[in-house]
């Protein structure tokens, strides 16, 4: 914790408006947009966003919060299978702006069925079922930025 308080310090004296890091064992990025500060680590901690005037110890504190909720989702989830993402890019329901949706809510998918498309440096990536049920929830919302293991879809088999 130290060391994330000591690089958003080193952050914020260079004027820096987005810095991100990973390694094998962590993943930071810190933003300074409104909504715009995300930490990171690996298996435990999804995505935690914090304001643009919060201050460097807030950090820790969110590090905090979101290893205690990890894994906490809703009764609602429960028993759905998750697709996620295979990669950090940009969710698009749809092959085009003016196409239809590949998916919806309560459309049956197949293994091959694609499902979505992740874009990553402005290549698009093809998103497959990759198993057979229903399509229960849908969780990110189209052009929303994605993080690699985020839930996308949760699948009733």
């Amino acid at each position: 914790m130290e060391e994330l308080r000591e690089l958003a310090d080193l952050i914020d004296e260079r004027g820096f408006t987005d810095f991100e890091f990973e390694n094998e064992e962590i993943r930071v990025r810190i933003s300074k947009q409104p909504a715009a500060q995300v930490v990171q680590t690996a298996p435990a901690v999804q995505a935690v966003p914090a304001a643009a005037s919060e201050t460097k110890p807030v950090v820790a504190e969110k590090v905090a919060e979101a290893q205690e909720t990890a894994g906490g989702e809703s009764d609602a989830d429960d028993g759905l299978l998750k697709i996620e993402s295979p990669i950090v890019g940009t969710f698009y329901r749809a092959p085009g702006p003016d196409k239809d949706p590949y998916v919806k809510e309560g459309d049956q998918v197949t293994p091959d069925s694609v499902v979505c498309i992740v874009e990553a440096m402005k290549l698009m990536n093809e998103i497959q079922a990759e198993t057979s049920g229903e399509i229960a929830k849908i969780y990110v919302e189209n052009g929303q930025p994605v993080e690699y293991g985020q839930p996308l879809f949760g699948i009733k088999s």
